[in-house]
């Protein structure tokens, strides 16, 4: 499987950016989708996940209610729209692909497959 991220930039407080994930490959080995974050001298962390299939998507609370993520399932393509963005979100996005089980769906080490990662920069 191989994911593509894309749509990072710099914006301002407040402002919005969209964030696309392109998956290829044999995606059938995936079942979630994922998007992780990592900031400066920090540790990745969960930022929002769905699956292929259903309706349940799953937010880390930091960015719920300004987050939404979705999906394309004729374009194998994950979404991440962030609005109302903060210079704490400032971080490289990086989307993920894996079968992880639901409790286990915010851990890194649960995605076998990973994006090459894009910039997003929220300016004060």
């Amino acid at each position: 499987v191989q994911l593509q991220a894309s749509g990072g930039g710099l914006v301002q407080t407040g402002g919005s950016l969209r964030l696309s994930c392109a998956a290829s490959g044999h995606t059938g080995n995936t079942n979630y989708m994922a998007w992780f974050r990592q900031a400066p001298g920090k540790e990745r962390e969960f930022v929002s996940a769905t699956r292929w299939t259903g309706t349940t998507t799953y937010y880390a609370d930091s960015v719920r209610g300004r987050f939404t993520i979705s999906r394309d399932n004729a374009k194998t393509t994950v979404y991440l729209q962030m609005n109302s963005l903060k210079p704490e979100d400032t971080a490289v996005y990086y989307c993920a692909g894996g079968r992880p089980i639901t409790s286990t769906l915010r851990l890194r080490n649960s995605y076998a497959y990973w994006g090459q990662g894009t910039q997003v920069t929220v300016s004060s």
